[in-house]
């Protein structure tokens, strides 16, 4: 039996963001860091796209009526995993 087993059945059964969490407490704090701020980064881009195409208000509305949807919470599920994905590979 592997000694890694037991992690790999914890860290495939947590949410992505409680991995995220978990990796983020304990990689490299200046590649959690600088991981964070490419994706503050990303989303200032994204907001600033759809100010330029005079969406800011439809966007905010859409974050209000969206507390609940399946896509959003899969699409920001994806963002944590990449995020892990990405503090993990440069720890390594």
């Amino acid at each position: 039996m592997n000694m890694f087993d037991d992690d790999n059945d914890d860290f495939l059964s947590r949410s992505p963001q409680s991995s995220y969490f978990g990796i983020a407490n304990t990689a490299n704090q200046n590649i959690v860091e600088q991981e964070l701020e490419k994706m503050f980064r990303r989303l200032a881009v994204a907001e600033k796209m759809l100010e330029e195409r005079g969406l800011e208000d439809e966007h905010e509305k859409q974050i209000r009526a969206l507390v609940i949807d399946k896509d959003v919470d899969d699409r920001t599920a994806t963002v944590f995993m990449d995020l892990v994905a990405n503090i993990v590979t440069q720890c390594e």
